[in-house]
């Protein structure tokens, strides 16, 4: 016997006429009662996990047991829209944008760059355009040494201290525009094998930590060297807290919910920040940060759990399920590195190498020292802009790989 479907499910039936039909087929209730319209997006014949697309861009998941044996039955069978047949190819160099527009037919695919100093991006652009032209990044400048556009992808940087409002930093185009960080390098590549819009959503801000000021919902207070570390929402007074943002005072996780909520903002505007889109779809994270937490030996020993938690809540947060995460070290660490640094990039590559179902083939590491032109994350590389392409376009291309899984 089949079971009735969950509140969100009910809901979602109930909700059915915010889909078109132009959006998929039709598909029917187990017990019959309601019907609804929807494209499949992707199916776990494993976990009969199914994930539709609705109108608005964002996503629905639910099992197959709440559907009809008939719609069932097309499961096992049918294509979906995630295939690797939607992307392009990586071609050895990236050629110059062509200068079109996106399908603004199709939601814009979303990728949210968090993280601290590293992720802001302090490489000097100068020398960039002189490397562009020797044929390092050919993409960067056009056949008169101009920088390139791309009219596929925007490129959003936002800020916040903790939950304070939130300060547009950035606004338009993919392009050269001040100071880079690693968003070019990934705009370019997502950008170029993704036949819908790309937006490049950037919420982060420096000297912050994932095992303090970053450390997402879900993290429960521990003890580390005899002394009680706060949980989400907790301060060292009340490391449980109540679950509520703490007023007055900073919290851990509080620079998570200021991030979360300022990227949340520009999808709820996103025709502002996008214009014409016809809604949206997370459909990744990028993480390059670690620098504050290889400090702290309470920190860094716990990064690999924390690093886990903040993939599974990102997910939660945004309704994106089956979004793929990107994270890169810390370019003057080494493979072997004895200290925080080290144990951050083992934690790293631990859970790139995850098993776990909601990890395999999900997320992808990036080892970025043979990458950097030397510095360090606390130095931000000597502003060299080199080091922050280098960077850029292996977690683009890592990005590009698990989406073609």
């Amino acid at each position: 016997m089949k079971k009735k479907p969950y509140p969100l499910l009910r809901t979602f039936l109930l909700c059915s006429a915010l889909l078109t039909s132009a959006n998929g087929r039709t598909w029917t209730s187990a017990d019959g009662s309601k019907t609804f319209e929807a494209k499949l997006k992707s199916y776990d014949a494993a976990t009969g996990d199914v994930i539709v697309d609705l109108r608005n861009g964002r996503t629905q998941k639910f099992s197959e047991t709440f559907l009809s044996e008939a719609d069932i039955a097309f499961l096992k069978t049918a294509p979906t829209s995630s295939s690797p047949g939607t992307f392009k190819k990586l071609p050895e160099v990236l050629p110059d944008p062509d200068g079109k527009e996106a399908d603004m037919s199709k939601p814009v695919q979303v990728y949210i760059l968090l993280g601290q100093s590293n992720m802001l991006g302090f490489g000097k652009p100068g020398p960039l355009q002189t490397a562009a032209k020797a044929g390092t990044y050919p993409y960067l400048v056009d056949e008169a040494g101009e920088w390139t556009v791309r009219k596929d992808v925007r490129d959003v940087f936002v800020m916040c201290s903790g939950n304070s409002p939130a300060k547009d930093k950035r606004t338009g185009w993919m392009t050269i525009q001040g100071n880079i960080g690693p968003e070019i390098g990934i705009g370019h590549h997502v950008g170029h094998v993704t036949d819908a819009p790309v937006l490049i959503l950037k919420s982060c801000i420096g000297n912050r930590s994932l095992g303090w000021d970053l450390l997402p919902p879900g993290s429960e207070p521990y003890e580390h060297g005899g002394k009680p570390q706060p949980g989400y929402r907790g301060t060292p007074k009340d490391p449980k807290g109540n679950g509520e943002p703490v007023q007055g005072e900073w919290y851990a996780g509080c620079q998570y919910d200021g991030d979360i909520a300022a990227a949340k903002k520009v999808l709820e505007n996103l025709d502002k920040y996008y214009p014409g889109a016809k809604g949206y779809e997370v459909a990744g994270f990028f993480w390059w940060q670690g620098d504050k937490d290889m400090r702290n030996a309470a920190h860094y020993e716990r990064y690999e759990q924390n690093l886990i938690q903040l993939i599974k809540a990102l997910r939660k947060d945004f309704n994106a399920p089956e979004a793929k995460f990107v994270t890169a070290s810390l370019g003057q660490t080494k493979k072997g590195s004895s200290g925080g640094d080290g144990k951050i990039l083992d934690a790293m590559e631990a859970v790139a190498k995850n098993s776990d179902p909601e990890l395999k083939d999900k997320v992808a590491f990036v080892y970025t020292h043979p990458l950097s032109k030397g510095g360090s994350s606390s130095g931000h590389y000597s502003g060299n802009p080199e080091t922050y392409m280098n960077i850029g376009e292996a977690m683009g291309k890592a990005m590009v790989d698990l989406l073609t899984k």
